[in-house]
């Protein structure tokens, strides 16, 4: 079916949903636990950290959450299947005929409002409520929940067809070897420049020269691999390629494997190796992102500091960085997930 097929209607939130309050206003009091504590973020699916079990708190799932406060969240949507704790700037909204597949329909919708809003603009109830969606109507007028399930669920399918096609023409050769446990092998601290041939800062490029297109703009975010926006600049940018993105301010430590070519902001560095491939990246990637530990918004990863920085890895029987295992042992678990993808279709 063509969307274009599809009758559409504007309905209110509150035509769809019944609205409620969550219910932790001090999470600074609560204990470390296994519960997702969701609040004022646009990322990990609203998730801040994990806290103890309250029953009190508890706000059941298989629900939208509003994320109605905070610089840069507020107005976000997202799907909760799992019960949680709530921060009291989260509101809820429940139907019954709400479940996971038309509920990322409905999200998608909800998520074009986000613009209305601003720190010193917030979601309260009454605005809310009164946020208009377009969405399928069936015959009656209502908003036709089955066909909203039935798209998402054709969109998922034909997205696993063409992820499970990708990963078997790009891993499907791949070899499985036995290699050591990570445990069993010998480590040792090494420079980053002494494991990389070339340590490069992006180029500065304001939002306002930054010009439509299609190449990847990446920047200091944790989220997407690095990349803030897609452009057409090609002078006075730094362009790389095949190379690990390292965010040296923002989300400070953050670093990516980028297989793509790319335009690279100032708050990032290209790291290269020569003759490395995507799958030691991949490693190093992970030993990288260690020094997300060391550095926050006010402290940042300027060229001095580059320079005395250190990650761990396996080492051969004569001291040297184990490129050969790295690479391996990645490629086992690439084989490993792929077989596990197989036995669940």
């Amino acid at each position: 079916m063509n969307l274009s097929d599809i009758n559409w209607q504007t309905f209110k939130v509150k035509e769809l949903f019944t609205i409620e309050k969550c219910k932790c206003s001090k999470v600074a009091d609560l204990k470390s636990g296994n519960v997702p504590y969701v609040g004022a973020t646009n990322r990990n699916n609203g998730v801040i950290k994990f806290i103890k079990y309250d029953e009190k708190l508890i706000t059941k799932g298989n629900c939208i959450a509003f994320i109605c406060d905070g610089d840069g969240s507020v107005g976000y949507s997202i799907y909760k299947s799992e019960d949680f704790i709530g921060s009291t700037t989260v509101k809820v909204g429940r139907n019954k005929k709400l479940n996971k597949y038309n509920a990322q329909f409905i999200v998608g919708a909800l998520d074009k409002n986000r613009s209305i809003y601003s720190y010193g603009y917030k979601r309260n109830e009454p605005r809310l409520k009164n946020e208009t969606i377009l969405l399928p109507a069936n015959k009656d007028g209502e908003a036709d929940f089955d066909l909203m399930e039935e798209i998402v669920k054709n969109i998922r399918h034909n997205k696993i067809l063409e992820y499970n096609n990708y990963a078997e023409s790009s891993y499907g050769n791949l070899e499985y070897k036995e290699v050591p446990l990570l445990n069993n092998k010998e480590w040792r601290e090494f420079f980053l420049v002494d494991i990389f041939d070339s340590i490069q800062r992006g180029k500065r490029l304001t939002k306002e020269n930054q010009e439509d297109g299609k190449k990847p703009y990446v920047s200091s975010s944790a989220l997407n691999n690095g990349v803030d926006n897609f452009i057409s600049n090609d002078k006075k940018v730094r362009i790389f390629k095949n190379c690990l993105s390292l965010a040296n301010s923002g989300s400070v430590g953050s670093c990516f494997y980028e297989p793509f070519e790319f335009v690279a902001s100032d708050h990032v560095t290209h790291l290269s190796k020569e003759n490395a491939d995507k799958y030691i990246y991949l490693f190093m990637v992970t030993m990288i992102n260690r020094l997300t530990e060391k550095y926050n918004f006010n402290r940042e990863i300027n060229d001095t500091r580059i320079k005395r920085e250190k990650i761990l890895l396996p080492v051969t029987a004569d001291d040297k960085p184990d490129y050969d295992y790295m690479s391996q042992y990645i490629k086992n678990i690439i084989i490993n997930n792929r077989k596990k993808e197989k036995g669940k279709s």
